[in-house]
């Protein structure tokens, strides 16, 4: 097949003949042969979405013909299922135009209509580019979330499992008082809760758009009746439950919402290394077992890693160097415009998918720990600090006194020791678990 010629304003271009997009597209695959990731394909689909709500818009106010219109259509479907893959760079200059221009060129090919005058019309790159962002990231945590709450249920099958294993609790990586291993679990869990939460409400900040404010968000060269028209096309086509910006200007101007959004992630992300590090923790001390996935050493036999935690933790740490770079690109956009949006919608929707990874990952790891109620037992008694249970009891200075006698008989069981001072009834009912975990005595 012979190459096709295409022209824009700096000249002309040959393109294979069967190329889906145009010379706007292979320009900026010149111009940013950046390795590395290319455009989200999230981030796609909710552009493909966009530019049909537009089309649905400018057909019902006949500014594009039935038949013209019913092309574009097809083409945004066929765009959404169809899984392009494009050699187009994430991190492209001019804020997202590149993108939007490649998405109006694929559209247009499949559809047999002008990419600009007809895919683009009544558009900016500055009004689409960050509605489809938030398309795409309100369609992403509204999946982190359930697969957080996923997590969530994993770890509280577990805190049932384990409520009746006493544990000695560690602070500053020291033993401390006792506790349940079930209550430890409890504690992963309610995290996880919380996170749940959060990203299930921050839809909300994604949820007004500045679609129709064109360039700068004066809606200039659209007409009055589209601008008003397009947003609500858009809430058809989504399902999403979308509302144009009061103030049109500031939301094409400013990208701080989803500097808010990413601090949710952020916090999603604390909470993972966090888990993940404890439960690595109680491993090493053998009072957990976590489930062996593969062989840890090229040189040791049969060792076993903790991988799947420590991969978690990983996504954790990537996701807190993305909130920084969100941060960063949404405060040096400039008066009207946030020129560094490309790299933005690239570590928002990154963060997104790689914590929808880590719950699941994660939430399949924790059914499968088994507690080494043994060992627990083991490490309780052999710890001195479990005296603090008696004190109520006792009082200090007797507490204190026992302890001395204990280390001076070379310490060993202390349950034992106490069975014999206190008398066994009088142990066992402090140490039970309901004891421990009864949130006071009474």
């Amino acid at each position: 097949m012979k190459p096709r010629t295409e022209i824009d304003f700096l000249g002309e271009r040959e393109l294979p003949a069967d190329a889906l997009w145009g010379i706007h597209t292979a320009r900026a695959i010149e111009n940013f042969p950046i390795p590395g990731s290319s455009v989200n394909p999230r981030l796609l689909r909710a552009y493909a979405q966009v530019k049909k709500a537009c089309a649905l818009a400018n057909k019902e106010l006949g500014f594009l013909s039935d038949a013209k219109a019913a092309a574009v259509l097809s083409a945004c479907d066929e765009f959404q299922v169809s899984g392009f893959k494009f050699p187009l760079s994430s991190l492209q200059g001019g804020a997202g135009t590149s993108t939007n221009m490649m998405v109006n060129e694929v559209i247009g090919n499949l559809a047999k209509a002008h990419p600009i005058e007809q895919v683009n019309l009544h558009q900016s790159t500055n009004d689409t580019y960050p509605t489809a962002l938030k398309v795409a990231a309100i369609v992403g945590v509204r999946e982190l979330s359930e697969a957080i709450a996923e997590l969530q249920g994993a770890f509280q099958k577990q805190e049932k499992r384990f409520s009746s294993i006493p544990i000695l609790g560690k602070t500053e990586l020291v033993d401390a008082v006792p506790l349940t291993l079930g209550s430890q679990f409890a504690s992963f869990a309610e995290a996880f809760a919380r996170d749940r939460w959060r990203t299930f409400k921050c839809e909300e900040r994604l949820r007004t758009v500045n679609l129709g404010g064109t360039a700068i968000g004066t809606g200039l060269a659209a007409p009055r009746s589209y601008i008003f028209l397009v947003v609500e096309k858009l809430r058809e086509v989504t399902g999403l439950g979308l509302s144009r910006a009061e103030n049109m200007v500031e939301a094409t101007a400013n990208a701080d919402c989803f500097v808010e959004v990413s601090g949710i992630l952020n916090a999603a992300a604390v909470n993972l290394i966090k888990v993940s590090d404890d439960l690595r923790r109680l491993a090493m001390l053998g009072e957990i077992k976590l489930p062996a996935v593969q062989a840890g050493s090229s040189i040791m036999p049969g060792k076993v890693n903790p991988v799947i935690l420590e991969s978690v933790m990983q996504i954790g740490i990537k996701v807190k160097a993305n909130n920084n770079i969100i941060s960063d690109c949404a405060s040096r956009g400039s008066l009207q415009i946030c020129e560094f949006m490309p790299l933005l919608a690239d570590a928002l929707l990154e963060s997104i998918d790689l914590l929808i990874a880590a719950a699941q990952m994660l939430a399949k790891h924790a059914v499968g720990i088994d507690a080494d109620q043994g060992r627990c037992l083991e490490r309780l008694y052999a710890s001195p600090e479990i005296i603090t249970a008696f004190v109520p009891m006792l009082g200090y200075d007797r507490c204190s006194e026992l302890i001395k006698q204990f280390e001076q008989h070379g310490k060993g069981n202390i349950r034992e020791f106490l069975e014999k001072e206190l008398g066994k009834e009088a142990v066992e009912k402090t140490l039970s678990p309901q004891n421990l975990m009864s949130l006071g005595y009474k």
